[in-house]
């Protein structure tokens, strides 16, 4: 499949809203090419000086437009592709483009380590005392709060290349039990450190039946 490119030092997971503020002539012309004949375009994630896993991402609106010829859109995520070729000028227009692999990704998981999944998100939350409201367990996947439980940028992209659902919960859920047990520690050692040198009420001690060896 050939698709004009947008590449991105940004990640994007399928489902993903993706609002884009477009400046540049190239990107201009590839959002007006996108609207005038309803093509889809890709988002190549540029890490480690390359560009190898990316989204195809639709348009969805224009929200604005300015009389600079700027634009504010909103797009939406679809399906992970792998990029085989690259070319500066697509088909003779101001924007990139290639040839790129959809690849087939699943979104069958257990309910019950799903649910898992979101109790750990739920307690890394309660830990940072951040509030939390999640999707339902029907509509939550690896992807719908992927940019919201702290994975780093490497992580993010490791995520977006994982085709099974259930590898991508393991992922995830693995990232969650590791950060919750350094937060939890954290928390211990502040709370620790802020009780040091305070006055404190003693339970005195009953010496009466202890044996000395």
């Amino acid at each position: 499949m050939r698709l004009p490119l947008f590449p991105l030092q940004s990640i994007f997971f399928p489902g993903e809203t993706v609002p884009l503020h477009i400046f540049e002539p190239r990107y201009k012309q590839l959002i007006n090419d996108c609207k005038d004949e309803a093509i889809t375009f890709g988002i190549p994630v540029y890490i480690n000086n390359g560009m190898q896993y990316g989204v195809e991402v639709q348009l969805v609106e224009v929200v604005t437009r300015y009389e600079s010829g700027e634009m504010d859109v909103v797009c939406v995520a679809r399906q992970v592709f792998k990029l085989r070729s690259f070319e500066q000028q697509f088909n003779g227009k101001l924007y990139a483009g290639g040839d790129v692999e959809l690849l087939a990704y699943d979104y069958e998981a257990d309910e019950t380590f799903k649910t898992q999944v979101l109790n750990n998100i739920r307690d890394l939350y309660a830990i940072m005392e951040v509030p939390f409201s999640s999707a339902s367990l029907e509509k939550f996947n690896s992807f719908t709060l992927a940019h919201k439980m702290g994975l780093s940028f490497e992580q993010e992209y490791a995520l977006l290349q994982i085709p099974k659902e259930m590898d991508r919960l393991i992922f995830i859920n693995e990232h969650l039990i590791r950060t919750i047990g350094v937060l939890s520690e954290v928390e211990r050692t502040r709370r620790a450190i802020e009780l040091n040198g305070h006055f404190k009420n003693f339970d005195p001690l009953d010496f009466k039946d202890i044996e000395i060896e």
